[in-house]
């Protein structure tokens, strides 16, 4: 998949044929995002649209921008935190607090195809842009928006952070050991996947909006994404009534299945049916446990799982890693190893698929981020522009709405952008 940069920016921007590469443009060529969203929640998901070929034009408040542009650390003065979730981007600085402001954002929408935001509830609205006037003005527009909590309910009002939905959907209290407090996943898992979840709402809806030529308000919340994320576990929970005990790297449901010692570290071994875990007792070399009435099924495993365990890391100790990896995949049973994120980006596959990429960064230098996801043959994801500087583009976009270099400028002096 071509990671490279694509179209020349001097391209028509919604271009119809294959480009220079020999590639069909992105799958949402042609499609314009005007994007309101700032740090994680949002930004991650308009970088999905722009990867697949939208134009997406992000607004930021003037002299301040994305309080990302701030945060993690910089490479030669540019925020690489803020590299991760904003390439292929434009970035206009735009004052909201101020009617001509105001205006300039109507000027913007009148042309777009998406509207993205992640203010809280009514923030859009006191910007005149409630949902009936947003329906009545801009008919064709998707107007997807990510919040907290939803923008109903008794806590529609309540500021949300990922820590917060981590802890308030139940991901949290599913994640630790057994006897231990609840464990937050390391990354940004709530913001990702409400990410995700805009972006495939988005991208429905201008499908929905091809059949009918009507727009769409569309909305996902951080805590109903992890809630949905729950799985097997809400499935559980629903069939017995009963909350799920928190299982460390083990496995809710089947046994055995988690990480077990090797005689340099650990292996990740997912034995999840009665076939697999026969494979890996064959394996093992110990597939006489199965005649033993403690471990002759999943039950009566998961009820003698310390004993067992045992067992097998009698076993499992004697080779190393790598020695298991390959014994344990010629025999069909899947594993691997526990990687860290220098493992993870050194390991062949990851290269392979080209999940690290590297943004131009201009005086910056080069700033790397995670590749793409999902692997197109016709019209894959390209990096188009690296993340742009804080109103980078702002004379440029004015310009394509008709304003003058004098218009801009008083523009400039009156703090509008």
């Amino acid at each position: 998949m071509d990671a490279s940069p694509g179209r020349d920016d001097s391209d028509d921007p919604r271009p119809s044929t294959q480009d220079a590469t020999g590639l069909a443009p992105g799958s949402l060529a042609g499609i314009r995002v005007i994007d309101l969203t700032r740090v994680i929640s949002g930004p991650f998901a308009s970088q999905m649209l722009g990867d697949h070929g939208a134009e997406v034009i992000k607004i930021e408040t003037p002299g301040e921008g994305d309080v990302v542009r701030r945060q993690g650390n910089m490479v030669n003065g540019f925020s690489a935190y803020f590299a991760q979730f904003n390439r292929n981007k434009r970035s206009i600085t735009l004052n909201l607090r101020e009617p001509e402001g105001r205006q300039i954002l109507n000027r913007l929408l009148e042309d777009a195809d998406v509207l993205v935001e992640n203010f809280r509830p009514g923030v859009l609205a006191k910007m005149g842009l409630d949902d009936d006037t947003l329906r009545q003005r801009f008919p064709r527009l998707v107007v997807g928006r990510i919040n907290g909590f939803g923008s109903t309910g008794p806590y529609r009002d309540r500021p949300a952070y990922d820590f917060v939905a981590q802890a308030m959907s139940g991901f949290m209290g599913v994640n630790g050991v057994e006897g231990g407090e609840p464990m937050r996943a390391a990354p940004p898992i709530s913001d990702m996947v409400a990410s995700l979840n805009l972006a495939f709402g988005v991208s429905a809806a201008l499908v929905r909006r091809e059949r009918t030529g009507q727009g769409e308000i569309l909305e996902t919340a951080l805590t109903n994404g992890l809630v949905v994320m729950l799985g097997y576990l809400a499935a559980e929970y629903f069939a017995t009534g009963e909350v799920p005990r928190r299982t460390g790297n083990d496995h809710p449901m089947l046994y055995p299945y988690g990480l077990f010692e090797a005689s340099d570290g650990e292996v990740a071994i997912a034995p999840s049916s009665e076939t697999m875990v026969r494979r890996l007792l064959e394996a093992l070399g110990r597939v006489d446990l199965l005649e033993q009435p403690r471990f002759a099924d999943n039950a009566q495993r998961m009820a003698h799982r310390e004993a067992l365990r045992e067992i097998l890391n009698e076993v499992t100790r004697r080779r190393s890693v790598d020695d298991w990896i390959e014994h344990l995949n010629t025999a069909g049973v899947p594993c691997g190893r526990v990687q860290d994120l220098r493992e993870t980006f050194d390991d062949p596959q990851i290269i392979d698929q080209r999940m690290r990429l590297t943004l131009d960064q201009g005086e910056a230098g080069q700033i790397a981020t995670t590749g793409f996801p999902v692997k197109m043959r016709e019209a894959p994801a390209m990096i188009q522009r690296p993340a742009p500087q804080l109103g980078e583009h702002t004379d440029e976009v004015l310009a394509e709405l008709g304003f003058g270099a004098d218009e801009c400028r008083a523009l400039r002096q009156r703090g509008i952008v």
